[in-house]
C-alpha cells in the first residue's frame, strides 16, 4: 500500500494573505495582531453559535487575551438586518476590527460590518452599480479576518458581501475593493464537523463558481486556469469528503478549490447565479443546494457556445466520450456527480412550488449574474431553464 499523500500546507498572497492547512486555527490571534486588531467581534450564523467549534475558537482569542466579544445572530440568507444587530453588537463591545467565522453567510456578514462601522450612508447606498463604490468612505472601514467552516462561497476571498433586501425581496451585491479580507485562515479541520448533505452543497457551490467562470465569456486565461484547476481537485475530492467526512486530504482540497472559485468568478457567473438569487431570495432556499439543482439545466441551454470549452474540460477530467463528445461528457460527469451526492434533480423537490414563474424570470434577468451567461440571458431564456429545472425536462 502506497504512503498517503501529506496534508497540504502553506501561506500563500492570492488574492489576499492566506494561511493553509489543519490546525492553523491557533494563529487566529496572530492574523488579529497582523492587522492591529485588539478587540474584535466574532462573528457567526445562528446554526455555528453554539457548537465545540465555536467555543474552541472563543477560547483562542480569550487565552491570547482577546475580550469576548461576540455576534452569533446571522441567518442563512443575511439581510440588511442581520448586518445592522452585527453593527450594534461592535459598537457595544467597543470593538476595532471583525473576524468572520462560518460559511459564505457569515462572512458576508463580517465583511459588510466591516465596511459599515463608520459610513454615513445606508448599505444598499454601496450596491454594485454604477459608480456607487465611491460612495464608500474607505477610512470608515475596519480590518476583517476570515475563517471559512465550510468549503463552498469562498467569500473569504471576496471583495463583496450578498445582503437580502428584504422591503424589495431581492439579493444585492454589496461591493468595495477594501472589502477583501486582509488575513484568511483556511483550516480543513474546522469542515470536519460538516454533515455530508452540507458538503454536498456547499461543494457544488464552489463547483457552480469555477464552472460558470470558465464558461464566461471574455479572454482572462488567469481565471480559466484556475477554474479548470479548481475543478479538478473537486471531481477527485468531494465525493470522498462526502462519503468519509475525516478525510482530511479531500476536505482540504475542497476547502482550496472555493477559494479559487471565488477568485476565478472575478471573469464572471452566469445563468445558475442569475437564477439561484432570486430563488434564494423568494423562497429562501439554500444557495449551494438552489445552484446544484439549477447546474444541468443551465448547461443544456448554453451548449451551443460550449462545445470546445467542456471538451477541455472533459479530458482534464479523463472522463469516458471526452474525444468524441466532449459535451456530452461533461454533462453526464455532473449529473453522475449530483446522484452521488443525492442532489434533488427538480427546483420542487427543494421546496420550490408554484413560484410566480414570470417573477423569477424578470429577476433572473435583472441579475448581475445574467451579463456573464455564454449566451444570451433574458427573460425568455431565464423562463425556459426555469421551467425545465421545475418539470425535469430531458437533457440529452
Amino acid at each position: 500500500m502506497s504512503a498517503p499523500l501529506p496534508l497540504p500546507r502553506g501561506n500563500w498572497n492570492y488574492p489576499t494573505s492566506v494561511r493553509f492547512g489543519a490546525g492553523r486555527i491557533a494563529e487566529l490571534p496572530q492574523a488579529c495582531a497582523e492587522l492591529g486588531l485588539r478587540r474584535p467581534l466574532l462573528v457567526t450564523d445562528r446554526g455555528l453559535a453554539d457548537l465545540p467549534v465555536t467555543v474552541r475558537v472563543r477560547a483562542i482569542l480569550a487565552d491570547a487575551g482577546l475580550p469576548d466579544a461576540f455576534f452569533g445572530g446571522v441567518s442563512g440568507n443575511p439581510a440588511a438586518a442581520d448586518v445592522e444587530a452585527g453593527l450594534a453588537a461592535y459598537r457595544a463591545h467597543g470593538c476595532d476590527g471583525v473576524v468572520g467565522f462560518g460559511g459564505g453567510s457569515a462572512l458576508d456578514v463580517a465583511k459588510a460590518v466591516g465596511l459599515m462601522v463608520g459610513q454615513t450612508r445606508p448599505l444598499f447606498d454601496f450596491e454594485d452599480r454604477d459608480d456607487w463604490t465611491g460612495r464608500v468612505d474607505p477610512d470608515g472601514m475596519v480590518p476583517v479576518v476570515a475563517v471559512p467552516t465550510t468549503a463552498g462561497t469562498g467569500s473569504e476571498v471576496g471583495r463583496a458581501s450578498v445582503i437580502l433586501d428584504e422591503d424589495a425581496r431581492v439579493k444585492k451585491i454589496i461591493f468595495h475593493p477594501k472589502m477583501l479580507p486582509g488575513k484568511v485562515i483556511s483550516d480543513p479541520e474546522l469542515t470536519v464537523g460538516l454533515p455530508p448533505h452540507i458538503t454536498a452543497w456547499t461543494g457544488i457551490d464552489a463547483l457552480s463558481h469555477l464552472l460558470e467562470a470558465y464558461c464566461a465569456p471574455g479572454f482572462h486565461p488567469m481565471a480559466d486556469g484556475v477554474a479548470l484547476e479548481g475543478m479538478r481537485l473537486i471531481a477527485g475530492s468531494l465525493p470522498r469528503a462526502f462519503a468519509d467526512g475525516a478525510d482530511l486530504r479531500a476536505r482540504g482540497d475542497v476547502l482550496a478549490a472555493a477559494s479559487m472559485g471565488a477568485m476565478a468568478f472575478q471573469k464572471g457567473l452566469g445563468g445558475m447565479h442569475a437564477l439561484a438569487h432570486p430563488i434564494g431570495a423568494l423562497h429562501h432556499t439554500h444557495h449551494g443546494l438552489t445552484n446544484s439543482v439549477l447546474m444541468p439545466y443551465v448547461l443544456h441551454h448554453n451548449r451551443s457556445a460550449l462545445g470546445e470549452r467542456m471538451a477541455r474540460l472533459a479530458r482534464l477530467l479523463d472522463l469516458e466520450g471526452a474525444r468524441e463528445d466532449g459535451f456530452g461528457a461533461a454533462l453526464d460527469w455532473v449529473l453522475r456527480l449530483r446522484t452521488e451526492l443525492q442532489i434533488p434533480h427538480t427546483l420542487d423537490q427543494i421546496g420550490v412550488k408554484d413560484p410566480d414563474i414570470g417573477l423569477l424570470s424578470q429577476m433572473a434577468a435583472e441579475d448581475p449574474s445574467a451579463g456573464g451567461n455564454p449566451l444570451p440571458f433574458g427573460a425568455a431564456e431565464a423562463r425556459a431553464v426555469l421551467e425545465a429545472a421545475l418539470s425535469g425536462a430531458a437533457l440529452g
